[in-house]
């Protein structure tokens, strides 16, 4: 089972990310980090992000709100691609940014909207 569920993640996380993302984040693990990325791919890819309660459209909008309240640029960037891969559009990702800006501060929005920018420029957006 344990396999399935790195397989079933591994497969999801690169459907969601793209494969240079995941390529660079095993390619760069090492011994310390190894196991985390195992954890993340096993029960973040492949269990939650598999389950059927919503579309994966739903837990990118999600994710975003998420990683940009607890401030963390790089995630939030490769979360961002993965909402666009997954139907969000730039407008949508603007009103969760803005939400953010409200209800966490203006240093997470302004920062969120900051790294959407970057994310746009290098998608071609």
């Amino acid at each position: 089972m344990e396999k399935d569920l790195y397989e079933q993640g591994l497969k999801i996380r690169r459907e969601v990310v793209g494969d240079a993302y995941v390529d660079k984040a095993l390619n760069d693990a090492d011994s310390f980090s190894l196991p985390m990325q195992e954890l993340v791919t096993k029960y973040c890819w492949g269990d939650v992000w598999a389950r059927s309660g919503l579309e994966r459209r739903d837990r990118s909008l999600v994710n975003l709100g998420m990683i940009a309240a607890l401030n963390r640029p790089d995630e939030l960037q490769a979360h961002i691609r993965g909402a666009i891969n997954n139907g969000v559009t730039k407008d949508e990702i603007r009103e969760v940014l803005l939400q953010v800006a409200i209800y966490c501060g203006m240093p997470a929005g302004l920062g969120s909207f900051k790294a959407a920018r970057q994310v746009f420029k290098e998608m071609g957006i």
